[in-house]
């Protein structure tokens, strides 16, 4: 039986802290932009250290597992 939930919630947490992609903290001009498609060096580190810290808490703190069987 293999576990799937680490592979699930990393790749979902991927696609939506991708910098730029749906959001970038911070951004070039304000604080938080919507959708501009860029990223900046200090935009990466940031979302790096929000993925870490939700990859974390879903699943250490919480505990999620997805069963295939």
């Amino acid at each position: 039986m293999a576990d799937w939930g680490p592979v699930v919630i990393a790749v979902v947490l991927f696609v939506l802290l991708s910098p730029g992609l749906l959001f970038q903290l911070p951004g070039r001009t304000r604080v938080v932009e919507f959708g501009n498609m860029h990223t900046s060096g200090l935009s990466i580190l940031v979302h790096t250290i929000i993925f870490f810290g939700l990859i974390t808490i879903f699943l250490i703190a919480i505990g999620v597992h997805i069963h295939t069987g």
